[in-house]
């Protein structure tokens, strides 16, 4: 056992948690309801040797806690947890297992998949063994650090509105990893996000907010190591404190790097969401290695089967699932979010199975006690709160039943907008998702922005996939193509894969444009996937979460016609933000107002008339028109709005469609602002009455300039 006596050690604090340091030593801070004794382990800046094992001499209200003197920022630990090994009780302690700090800001080292690092005799399988074996050589520690940093005169978070907001979503190693502009040695970090170019880019297509998939420190599966593949996407969270040190170009600053990025993308007046995993962690289940909670307090940390605390409930499908029914782990789930903010100045957060979040004993509850935590906490009310309203446990889905102030992706708008365009969908299905799914989320005050609309993310096909392949193709996987969802609602446009015939293209490119249009003028919160703004492949793989290579990176070798479909990205996030009719702040209801004598929203058949019943009824109907009134009471306020007014026509039939332009009351002509068929004819002028084609499979923007 190594010496402690060279080091001053003192009773400390309770709080806070973790490792922090004063200017002469380091407070350590560890919760652990069951365990009897905790020492922290002191190693060399490389992590490779044991310097010192000290006891924390103090425990109050179930926190081990002392201050060690003559230590302070770079500091390499762990701590080693005595407890009873009892898994038939939820008790798994073993103090042969150097255990990852919950709260440590910095991690260093990866997961060796040693025998070593599981708490029972691995090649037993049977997790009622005790291992005796120093899992220290082979996991990763934990690292003091230094919270001070230099925000360049940036003390305060810049917030765009919800009703302003576009979100980007995209990966930091992916987006730059094949970026000619970036240094080589910063291709695929923090460091390479926060380039100037990089940000301009993002900046220049008119989104806001650019939302990370999960940086937090994880791990890497080892039967995809096996396979010499990755956990690409990083979905298996074993720090929620500490950015991923794999993302640095220089890992010892993994932290500092991290900051430094978030004030480039600030600069460039762009917010930072990150997607968070605190549905379950890399542990796994009870044949899972044993890294951190386990080993602190897995009766605690961890959901357990009540009539056999051996096994863990598994509603995420990873193995386990975070106990967010115990105070101390919601402490920890808040602690870490408001950590982000306030240290860090990211401005928002996308949950991951989000549905867990709000899980009691009875399942979910939109008012449980992480709920309750985060709808009371002033410093997260001021920051965007996205949640994936589903995961795979009963009761499990959830669009629309998270409370007031959340924003939830919706993935009925996927599947709608993926059906109509390729003619499966009807108008009736369409309407309410394009008015935010007001039959989900209009109810107690919430906004439209609170349905998330996206039509691709990282998990499923590209867009450009989508309009290219009726089947995955995720044979690079390993799983002989069973991996990945098979009901991608996608149309190849009568070619499987890359095409030679001139019609498909145009017909892809064209779908491309009407998916694009559709999501970015929606009422709501539309979400692009980074790279489909100049369709990017994945060469038809729809599941790239192991795919840390070309088929996940984006491609910047751009041609044409990537170009020309980044121009009409443009365009549309430019009509978004100039035209605030379509981005409003109230729900469109079509409820005619006797007051103002105007409809918000009026739906329109070809001929220019409003929509009658027996045509919403017609399965067979393929177009319609989205008249959206300017002059709509705008606020609570009860008084005409002064916005213009706006046609989208959409048409999924195969044929075109001669559709006459309404009259709406107060307006005059009509200025053609979009048609994906012919972008060179946006601006000519029309007048009510006229007749415009709208080609097969295309959508249409036009403006009513004022009398």
């Amino acid at each position: 056992m190594p010496d402690s006596s060279r080091k001053t050690v003192r009773e400390g604090l309770p709080y806070p948690r973790g490792a922090s340091w004063d200017g002469d030593g380091v407070n350590f801070a560890l919760f652990s309801a069951n365990a009897t004794k905790v020492e922290v382990c002191l190693f060399d800046e490389t992590g490779k040797t044991e310097l010192e094992r000290i006891e924390l001499p103090e425990y109050s209200n179930q926190v081990f806690h002392g201050w060690i003197g003559g230590i302070g920022p770079g500091q390499v630990y762990g701590y080693r947890v005595h407890g009873p090994y009892e898994p038939e009780n939820g008790h798994r302690f073993n103090p042969n297992k150097l255990l990852l700090d919950p709260y440590a800001r910095a991690h260093i080292g990866e997961l060796d998949w040693n025998p070593a690092v599981f708490g029972y005799q691995m090649e037993t399988s049977d997790d009622t063994t005790f291992d005796e074996r120093d899992s220290a050589p082979f996991v990763p520690k934990c690292v003091v650090v230094d919270p001070n940093f230099d925000w360049h005169g940036e003390p305060n978070r810049r917030p765009v509105p919800w009703d302003h907001t576009i979100i980007y979503e995209t990966h930091v190693r992916g987006f730059t990893k094949k970026h000619p502009q970036v240094p080589e040695h910063e291709r695929g970090t923090y460091a390479g996000l926060g380039h100037k170019a990089v940000t301009d880019y993002i900046k220049n297509l008119g989104v806001s907010s650019v939302e990370l998939l999960p940086i937090h420190s994880f791990i890497n599966d080892s039967y995809l190591l096996e396979k010499g593949l990755t956990n690409y996407w990083g979905y298996n969270t074993i720090g929620f404190f500490a950015p991923d040190p794999r993302y640095a170009s220089r890992p010892e600053h993994s932290l500092r790097e991290f900051k430094e990025m978030v004030a480039r993308l600030h600069d460039a007046g762009l917010e930072v969401i990150l997607d968070v995993v605190y549905n379950h962690t890399a542990e796994g289940n009870e044949l899972g290695p044993t890294l951190s909670f386990k080993g602190i307090d897995n009766a605690s940390y961890y959901r357990l089967l009540p009539d056999d605390k051996r096994y863990y409930i598994n509603d995420t499908g990873t193995g386990n699932t975070l106990n967010l029914s115990h105070p101390k782990v919601i402490q920890l789930v808040t602690d870490s979010l408001r950590y982000w903010v306030n240290e860090t100045h990211v401005d928002g957060f996308r949950f991951d199975l989000g549905t867990i979040l709000a899980r009691e004993e009875h399942g979910f509850d939109g008012q449980s006690g992480f709920l309750k935590a985060c709808g009371q906490d002033p410093l997260l009310q001021t920051v965007k709160l996205i949640a994936e309203p589903w995961d795979c446990g009963p009761g499990g889905y959830q669009v629309g039943g998270f409370p007031p102030g959340w924003a939830e992706w919706n993935d009925k708008f996927r599947d709608t907008v993926r059906d109509f365009w390729k003619g499966e969908a009807t108008p009736t299905g369409l309407a309410p998702r394009l008015c935010a799914s007001g039959d989900l989320f209009n109810y107690a005050g919430r906004r439209p922005f609170a349905s998330v609309n996206f039509i691709t993310a990282h998990d499923g096909f590209t867009l450009n996939d989508l309009v290219t392949y009726n089947e995955k193709h995720n044979e690079a996987n390993g799983e002989d193509g069973k991996d990945g969802s098979s009901d991608n609602r996608s149309w190849n446009c009568g070619a499987e894969g890359p095409s030679e015939d001139e019609a498909i293209n145009a017909l892809r490119a064209r779908q491309m444009r009407n998916m694009l249009a559709t999501l970015i003028l929606a009422q709501g919160t539309p979400m692009l996937l980074a790279g489909d703004e100049f369709a990017r492949t994945q060469q038809g793989n729809n599941n790239a979460y192991c795919q840390n290579s070309e088929i996940s990176w984006l491609n910047w070798d751009i041609k044409e016609k990537g170009y020309e479909l980044i121009a009409f990205v443009q365009k549309l996030t430019k009509l978004r933000h100039d035209y605030a009719i379509l981005r409003r702040n109230r729900f469109l209801t079509g409820v005619y107002n006797e007051e103002l004598e105007i409809k918000d929203i009026t739906w329109i058949n070809a001929s220019g008339n409003e929509m009658q019943d027996t045509q919403w009824q017609d399965d067979g109907m393929r177009c319609f028109g989205m008249l959206i009134d300017g002059r709509a009471q705008p606020s609570g306020i009860r008084k005409r709005g002064d916005d213009a007014t706006i046609l989208i026509v959409f048409n999924a039939a195969e044929q075109g469609v001669n559709f006459i332009l309404p009259n709406c009351t107060g307006g005059g002509d009509w200025r053609l602002m979009i048609d994906t068929n012919n972008t060179e004819t946006d601006g000519d002028m029309f007048s009510t009455g006229n007749t415009y084609t709208a080609t097969g499979r295309s959508l249409l923007v036009f403006g009513q300039l004022k009398d």
